[in-house]
């Protein structure tokens, strides 16, 4: 009998699959929409059944391998136990699930399945070490009570800063002035935004932050110096925990690494791959479960 393995790399956005035929060597890859099963555990199974037919279809596979395939899901939302196990009772027709979080994974793939840790700092923030078999998680809890040292809290640090500088209070700069004319210079019109805006909204004013720190911009100096000093502090408690391997990851990770004290850089690493090697890993592999 032919068996596969396929790996899962599902957020909030899209949901990855590739699958790998029994030599490791990768066959296709595709892509659909949601995965974060926080959103939905019936939606996030059915993006992930639809990429993986997707991905089998490119491979010249039918529905009719499902039953031959060992799944390894590295998804966000997976922390939580009550939406793991929810999750994990739907019906499906592969030959086995392994489920983990989507940060766990890309601890699995940075280190290339050996210990260590990761800090993810893009739209949130996450910081996981895996150690003897065991993970310890730091922050990541969504946004806005945690997510520190990333986009989305840096923008909502921003905007609170706009508003006071609107007042008279705090003091406007070329950056304050890009996010008003970003709202045609209207509070209301911000107040209105703010009501519904999601992490990702907030998280679009990161490229302008870095682009006025360039230039001076002393506000945008001081938001990216706080966003540092809350990656260091991420950072230092991994290291508490023993890791002394630590991949920083993310859009803001990347930007952010001469903001960051000396003394935490010496313990930064290149990932050696990603959540998608990671979860490739999982796959079949049960002990790699959560819970």
């Amino acid at each position: 009998m032919t068996e596969w393995t396929v790996g899962i790399d599902g957020g909030g956005t899209s949901c990855r699959a590739r699958i790998c035929n029994a030599k490791g060597e990768v066959l296709s890859d595709a892509k659909t929409g949601s995965a974060n099963i926080l959103l939905g555990v019936q939606v996030a199974m059915d993006s992930i059944i639809e990429a993986i037919l997707l991905a089998s279809r490119q491979a010249g596979l039918t529905e009719s391998h499902f039953k031959d395939m060992h799944v390894g899901l590295a998804l966000a939302g997976a922390e939580q136990k009550s939406a793991w196990l929810e999750f994990m009772k739907l019906p499906h027709p592969f030959a086995s699930l392994t489920l983990n979080t989507d940060a766990y994974g890309a601890c699995l793939g940075a280190h290339n399945g050996a210990d260590g840790a990761i800090m993810i700092a893009g739209t949130g923030s996450c910081g996981i070490l895996i150690k003897e078999g065991e993970q310890y998680i730091v922050g990541g809890r969504e946004f806005p009570i945690s997510d520190q040292g990333g986009g989305a809290v840096t923008g909502l640090r921003l905007i609170q800063h706009v508003l006071l500088a609107y007042d008279g209070i705090k003091a406007r700069t070329e950056l304050v002035d890009h996010v008003l004319d970003h709202f045609n210079n209207d509070l209301d019109q911000i107040v209105d935004w703010s009501k519904s805006a999601r992490p990702c909204d907030y998280g679009q004013f990161s490229p302008a932050i870095f682009k006025y720190a360039k230039a001076g911009d002393r506000v945008a100096v001081n938001l990216l110096k706080q966003c540092a000093e809350d990656i260091d502090m991420f950072l230092l408690a991994l290291h508490k925990r023993g890791a002394n391997k630590i991949a920083l990851m993310g859009s803001i990770g990347e930007r952010i690494v001469d903001w960051l004290e000396p003394t935490v850089r010496e313990w930064l690493v290149q990932p050696q791959g990603d959540a998608m090697n990671g979860a490739l890993m999982m796959a079949g592999n049960p002990e790699h479960n959560l819970y």
